[in-house]
């Protein structure tokens, strides 16, 4: 049973991205990086401008000939190239969006755009490797650019309300989070990197940096071995363990906790974001994009009295988010106006390697059988 929440809390700020009320000052020209069979275009991408009308979207780039004339009927590129470093050079562009979801080519593609002197639009996770996330936040700081990393999570109504909803105690004080990947197939190393990812940023955004990571990664039952990392169904860098339990401690003392396991139900209802306070808690789910809205429960025990049921947090129609195209279009948006307004986009280039950075401490520390610290001592394998 769930109760529609009271008013009072649909005038709390946050419900959406001040990408509703934002108009660009002046256009911005646009180029398209995409690879059919090896990434394609991520979630739709290569469509995240097509509703801004102060962006022009001038160029696409594919090797593949097939893929490239169809991701130019889908974005209204004007021009396609099979080379993106060609493009690059040629169209001299104010925005690239880097669409590939695999990462092999990332880092060259990010050097290649901060080259041209464009700012970034980009498909997560942001790196393959710690070693690949510093290679390219060396060269995004060269420029001063703007990068937006597609944690949407970050930008959804859902995610903000939650925000809005411990800023103004709701929970009380914030003592614990809880996260579990989506655990279908992939459950362990590759939910690990696609969709745990997403959790780790979340719980950046609600308690800030880590401070230290304690892990414990098996396979099969078996401590997870360097030898035993291999390579996931998709390019994303090296992945193990079928079974994950992470905990990560944070500067204001709360502790977050990460775990996907293998496991019989796979029907992913789990995947989410629990935060625990002194006077309630607070569920994020996020099963689908854009997810459904939070659930709050105020009890200081954790549990529902006698009668008492879980509050579903509505938000106002016009902070809904009904489909990826809007997660995506918000991102976008938030980009522009982060560049206009000469702040930080909603999820950097920091942010996307904190999360590439937490990932590989979880592998870290279960090799060397201890908790480390952040920032990792180790930065390449």
């Amino acid at each position: 049973m769930y109760l529609m929440h009271r008013r009072s809390f649909l005038q709390l700020p946050g419900a959406g991205l001040a990408a509703a009320q934002f108009t660009p000052r002046r256009r911005y020209r646009a180029v398209i990086l995409g690879h059919t069979g090896a990434g394609n275009y991520g979630h739709e991408w290569d469509t995240a401008w097509k509703r801004v009308p102060a962006v022009e979207v001038v160029a696409v780039a594919d090797p593949d000939d097939a893929g490239r004339a169809k991701a130019q009927a889908r974005s209204g590129a004007q021009r396609a190239y099979r080379d993106y470093r060609e493009m690059l050079a040629k169209e001299k562009p104010d925005l690239a969006t880097i669409c590939p979801r695999a990462t092999p080519e990332r880092v060259g593609m990010v050097q290649a755009a901060t080259g041209a002197g464009a700012h970034i639009l980009m498909e997560k996770p942001f790196a393959g490797t710690l070693a690949d996330a510093d290679a390219m936040l060396q060269a995004i700081g060269k420029k001063g650019l703007k990068v937006q990393v597609a944690h949407v999570a970050r930008g959804a109504a859902v995610t903000r309300r939650v925000k809005a909803l411990l800023d103004a105690g709701a929970i009380g004080t914030l003592l614990e989070m809880r996260g579990r990947g989506k655990e279908d197939r992939r459950a362990g190393g590759e939910d690990l990197i696609v969709l745990g990812s997403h959790v780790l940023d979340l719980m950046r955004y609600f308690a800030g940096d880590p401070k230290w990571v304690f892990a414990h990664v098996t396979e099969g039952g078996e401590e997870l071995k360097p030898s035993m990392m291999r390579r996931a169904t998709e390019p994303l860098g090296p992945v193990g363990g079928d079974r994950i339990e992470a905990m990560f401690g944070f500067a204001s003392g709360v502790h977050g906790h990460l775990a996907t396991k293998a496991a019989d139900a796979r029907d992913s209802n789990r995947y989410g974001l629990t935060l625990y306070g002194s006077r309630g808690v607070v569920f994020v789910p996020l099963t689908a994009v854009p997810s459904e809205p939070p659930l709050l429960l105020k009890n200081s025990r954790w549990v529902p009295a006698p009668g008492q049921a879980w509050e579903r947090i509505e938000y106002p129609p016009d902070a809904r988010q009904v489909n990826r195209a809007d997660a995506n279009h918000a991102m976008a948006v938030d980009l522009v106006e982060a560049i206009e307004r000469d702040r930080k986009p909603l999820c950097d280039a920091r942010d996307g390697r904190w999360t590439i950075e937490m990932i590989e401490g979880v592998y870290q520390s279960q090799f060397a059988h201890t908790r480390l610290e952040f920032p990792l001592a180790r930065r390449s394998a």
